[in-house]
């Protein structure tokens, strides 16, 4: 049953008082699934050249090999280099609908990666990259399946190398898996890409978003634009003017009392991994002793945390009182300066602050240098009213990316029970008469 004849059949039964409406279930998929071998599928071939120098802004499209695992996942389109002519002549032509594998890698366990080449204009495939043209099966489930656990545990085994991993064609052709029938294969291929088209529209989404929040920022954390009801000048502080200012400490880990207790202890990892500007929980805490003997300091709920080393203009706001390392300095804003007004001030200067900080084994900041950084302040109310506008758009942000990160995980889901046959998918109405008469 089609959606439309469900959907009909529904709204007949709601206008109808008293009727019972019986939905037939649409028959699915049956029959046993086929032991096969990659190699009984199609002839192998190897690519051939293309380094990255040349690559060109036009031309004829190509895939490299490190494009598999960076680029691609399961299929590919519209492939995103190019190379001239001259390049093209020397390389290996691909066609649609075969399957690229990648013959060398860092790991034994992402070794033969697999990409199935959809596109209507033939490509090129660069060097150490593996190409098996299959003309009856699907080749978009096919690399699916072949990405999936039950194969990617068999290619690991065959792999070579330590330092730089590698594959044959001879090892991929021994790779074995169950196969469906091909009408039964097309259907849950054009299952899985539905769900990668709604996860393409949800990453877009989310981009456009964080632009639109970027380009608010610049406006609104600087005065040109302003929001409705406000007006008057803005003034130019230091931010040292403006807020305290000290750095946290790490008690000695080799004294187990001094941790395990209930006061939060914050690290950088912990800012950069939370996902929300408001740090409230961590994995690690201190006991009392351990604050009163050492460097560490309790910083007040309000305080934003500003990371100095490593990940620097990395910010969070204490959601309660807690201790940091002492590659966190931590700012307590003043009479004149709210704490999320702050923040987001913070986050709009992270890519410049990121050019000021002191190179050594690896860049950081001082705290000289952030008491030095310049604020535009407006009063107050101002400064709530725009740090308001930035949570909405955070909350509408993290929605999103929890909508993503569930559907990625329903994906998941999905292939380990499709392919491996533990759930059959409805036949389509299109080949639901050939189907059955089998």
């Amino acid at each position: 049953m089609s959606s439309q004849r469900l959907f009909a059949a529904l709204e007949d039964g709601a206008t109808s008082p008293g009727r019972r409406v019986a939905i037939k279930q649409p028959a699915r998929f049956r029959g046993e699934w086929e032991v096969r071998r990659l190699g009984e599928l199609g002839a192998f071939r190897k690519g051939k050249g293309i380094r990255r120098t040349e690559l060109r802004d036009t031309g004829f499209p190509c895939v490299r090999y490190g494009e598999l695992y960076t680029r691609y996942e399961n299929y590919v389109t519209h492939p995103v280099s190019r190379i001239p002519m001259d390049v093209a002549a020397t390389a290996l032509q691909i066609e649609r609908d075969e399957l690229l594998f990648a013959g060398s890698g860092e790991t034994a366990e992402e070794i033969g990666i697999c990409v199935a080449y959809i596109g209507e204009e033939p490509a090129y495939a660069g060097g150490d990259i593996i190409v098996l043209r299959v003309s009856r099966e699907d080749p978009v489930y096919l690399a699916h399946l072949l990405n999936a656990p039950v194969a990617a545990r068999q290619k690991a085994r065959m792999a070579q190398g330590d330092a730089v991993v590698h594959i044959r064609s001879d090892h991929l052709a021994e790779v074995e898996f169950s196969l469906p029938p091909l009408s039964e294969q097309r259907a849950i291929a054009a299952v899985l890409m539905d769900v990668d088209a709604l996860i393409g529209s949800l990453e877009a989404l989310i981009a456009k978003k964080r632009a639109i929040k970027r380009a608010a920022m610049q406006q609104l954390l600087t005065g040109r634009t302003r929001l409705p009801g406000f007006e008057g000048e803005w003034g130019t502080r230091r931010l040292g003017e403006v807020a305290a200012m000290a750095s946290g400490g790490t008690p000695l880990t080799s004294v187990g009392a001094y941790y395990n207790g209930d006061i939060p202890w914050v690290s950088i990892n912990d800012m950069t991994s939370s996902g929300d500007k408001v740090v409230i929980t961590t994995e690690r805490t201190l006991s009392r002793l351990g604050l009163d003997n050492s460097s560490a300091r309790l910083f007040p709920a309000g305080t934003v945390l500003y990371a100095m080393y490593a990940s620097i203009g990395e910010c969070s706001i204490a959601g309660r009182p807690l201790c940091a390392s002492q590659a966190i300095l931590g700012i307590q804003p003043g009479s004149s300066l709210r704490s999320a007004f702050l923040y987001y001030s913070l986050t709009w200067m992270k890519r410049r602050v990121k050019t000021l900080g002191q190179q050594g084994t690896q860049a950081n900041l001082n705290k000289e240098m952030v008491q030095g950084l310049f604020l535009s302040l407006p009063p107050l109310p101002e400064q709530g009213a725009i740090a308001a506008v930035f949570t909405d758009m955070d909350a509408e942000i993290a929605a999103l990316d929890r909508r993503l990160d569930k559907t990625r995980a329903i994906k998941q889901g999905m292939m380990q029970q499709l392919l491996t046959g533990a759930i059959r998918l409805p036949i389509p109405d299109a080949v639901a008469e050939d189907e059955l008469s089998r």
